[in-house]
C-alpha cells in the first residue's frame, strides 16, 4: 500500500458531516496508523482525527454557545456555524 498523503485525508475529512464523523475518524486512523510517530501525514491525520471527534459531539450535544443566524452579516464567508469550529 502507498503512503498516506495529506491530500488523502483531506479527501476524507473535507466532506464530514455530523453523522459520519466517527466514521471517518477510523478511516484515518487506519490510514495512518503505520506512520511514525514524527511523520507530518501522521501527526496531520491525528490532527483531523481531533476534528472529527468534536465535529461528532458537537453534533449530538450541541450545549456549547448557539448557531450563528443565516442573516448575519458576511455570513457566506464563515467555515461553518456549528460549535466545532471554535478553537
Amino acid at each position: 500500500m502507498p503512503e498516506p498523503t495529506i491530500t488523502e485525508i483531506d479527501a476524507l475529512v473535507g466532506p464530514a458531516t455530523p453523522q459520519f464523523a466517527y466514521q471517518l475518524r477510523a478511516r484515518v486512523r487506519r490510514l495512518v496508523e503505520g506512520l511514525g510517530e514524527d511523520d507530518p501525514v501522521r501527526r496531520y491525520g491525528e490532527e483531523k482525527m481531533e476534528l472529527l471527534d468534536r465535529l461528532g459531539y458537537a453534533s449530538s450535544k450541541a450545549e456549547q454557545g448557539g448557531r450563528e443566524p443565516s442573516s448575519r452579516p458576511g455570513w457566506e464567508t464563515l467555515p461553518s456555524s456549528a460549535p466545532v469550529d471554535e478553537r
